[in-house]
């Protein structure tokens, strides 16, 4: 299936909110966050997309100056062999608030368990309903996340200087 049907049938089936970029080297679907649990269940579960592996899970911080965050999901159907990107965005919290949000997918695709983790551990974005979120990559102990555009590191982790 080309992507412009695969964006077609999932406007029939959600509505307008989907926005398609295809002005890049692989065109993608903007969802909207309340709508990506479901979007992505009929995505693996339709049997004309039957998108049966989650490849990755990643997650961008846009900075200051656009105030966003996006996180970005890769899905491919093996047996029918063909790929879709989708994308959140999210405004990105400011400093002291709560961690930007989006719902988990680690119950429709079990390899978004780790993507999940990783992209909270190191961009500093929540999954709302995952089954086990915490870091992945860093000590538990670890402030901040070193892949936001606003990250300072600290001097010393336990005695230990970083700089």
């Amino acid at each position: 299936m080309t992507f412009p049907e695969i964006n077609d049938l999932l406007t029939t089936q959600f509505g307008t909110g989907l926005q398609a970029t295809t002005q890049t080297l692989q065109p993608y679907l903007t969802v909207p966050v309340d709508q990506l649990v479901e979007i992505c269940q009929f995505l693996r579960d339709d049997e004309r997309l039957f998108f049966d592996l989650l490849a990755c899970v990643t997650a961008i911080d846009n900075g200051l100056q656009t105030d966003t965050m996006e996180v970005i999901y890769n899905l491919t159907s093996i047996p029918y062999e063909h790929n879709l990107m989708l994308k959140v965005i999210v405004p990105r919290n400011t400093t002291g608030a709560n961690l930007p949000s989006v719902p988990s997918v680690a119950h429709i695709w079990r390899t978004a368990n780790w993507h999940e983790r990783e992209a909270f551990d190191l961009v500093g974005i929540h999954f709302d309903g995952h089954p086990d979120l915490r870091r992945i990559l860093l000590p538990t102990d670890w402030v901040g996340h070193p892949l936001r555009s606003d990250y300072q590191e600290e001097e010393q982790y336990h005695g230990i200087k970083t700089k």
